[in-house]
């Protein structure tokens, strides 16, 4: 078990981002496991179908034994949201010594560099492949799965405004347990207990990741990578709004949000799952609120749209 220990400025503190190169490191696990999540498998069979087979051993290398990642792989990203390049550079720099020390932290098999002229060729040699995996089998996709984590950001950063750390971190995953200022997570392979002493906790919400994954290290600076909700909508086709009397009225897009409001939901979400930008779901909003067709409300610093009585009874299959 690893624990976290926040104090209310730590949990003043908490914040969360969003990585590509975590996304990234995080789907290696699923190449290793096709067991991991049967969501995935369809990605995975067309990525090891189209991936050059020296590149998908190495990758696959440095998982390990329990599926932990070397520390070095997953740095802590110092801004929200920061570029895939501007993470990798990161990497590229690690110390071999820490490189090493990650490597075997992780209990990665097979034999580890003997020395540090030898981890740096690895870790150059990761890096590279790691840019050559992420443009054709991550980055077509990035767009779509940040749509995904920005929207489980805002159900979390709700839950925290409405019942504290505790209704945060309830239902995130059945490994994590917050009892009186303590995060706990289970079945993990490291075994220490951290004081975060005002560095405050950073929650990267994750597609790939398929449970809570904290640092392997007790030194490095406080963060919890969580499996994001709604992973399974990522892969579903765009709702198709059919040939009916609503979307001859209103317009496709339009008729496509109404259906989709039936419970309420933020612009970001009903971006990502018709996968278009939120200014033109936000334009399509404003149409259908003035019409009466939908209703909203604030939520903190989030508005959420809702069908309203008319939008229910416009929506209603006709017999």
């Amino acid at each position: 078990m690893i624990s976290f220990e926040l104090s209310v400025e730590d949990l003043a503190d908490t914040r969360f981002a969003i990585s590509p190169l975590h996304e990234t490191i995080s789907s290696l696990r699923v190449l290793r496991d096709p067991g991991l999540h049967a969501l995935h498998l369809p990605w995975r069979r067309s990525a090891l179908a189209r991936l050059d087979p020296a590149d998908a051993a190495l990758l696959v290398s440095v998982v390990g034994e329990k599926l932990a990642l070397p520390d070095f792989l997953t740095p802590r990203p110092a801004v929200f949201a920061p570029s895939f390049d501007e993470e990798l550079a990161i990497v590229r720099r690690t110390a071999p010594h820490v490189v090493r020390h990650d490597l075997e932290a992780a209990l990665v098999a097979g034999p580890l560099p003997e020395d540090d002229a030898a981890a740096a060729r690895l870790r150059d040699a990761v890096c590279d492949a790691l840019a050559r995996f992420w443009e054709p089998f991550v980055a077509p996709l990035w767009q779509r799965m940040r749509l995904l984590l920005e929207a489980d950001m805002t159900y979390r950063a709700r839950q925290l405004a409405v019942g504290g750390a505790r209704l945060l971190f309830a239902d995130m995953h059945p490994n994590l347990r917050w009892h009186e200022g303590v995060l706990h997570i289970d079945k993990m392979i490291g075994r220490h207990h951290v004081v975060v002493s005002g560095r405050g906790l950073l929650l990267i919400p994750s597609v790939f990741a398929h449970k809570p994954a904290p640092p392997v290290s007790p030194g490095e600076p406080p963060s919890l990578v969580y499996p994001s909700r709604g992973v399974a909508t990522l892969w579903e086709a765009a709702p198709s709004a059919g040939p009916s009397a609503l979307t001859a009225l209103l317009g496709a897009p339009r008729a496509r949000l109404l259906r989709l409001l039936e419970e309420p939901l933020p612009t970001v979400e009903l971006a990502r799952r018709v996968r278009v930008t939120p200014s033109a779901v936000s334009q399509h909003l404003r149409v259908l609120y003035a019409a009466g067709l939908v209703a909203r409300a604030r939520d903190g610093r989030q508005v959420l749209y809702r069908r309203s009585a008319l939008g229910d009874e416009l929506a209603a299959p006709r017999r």
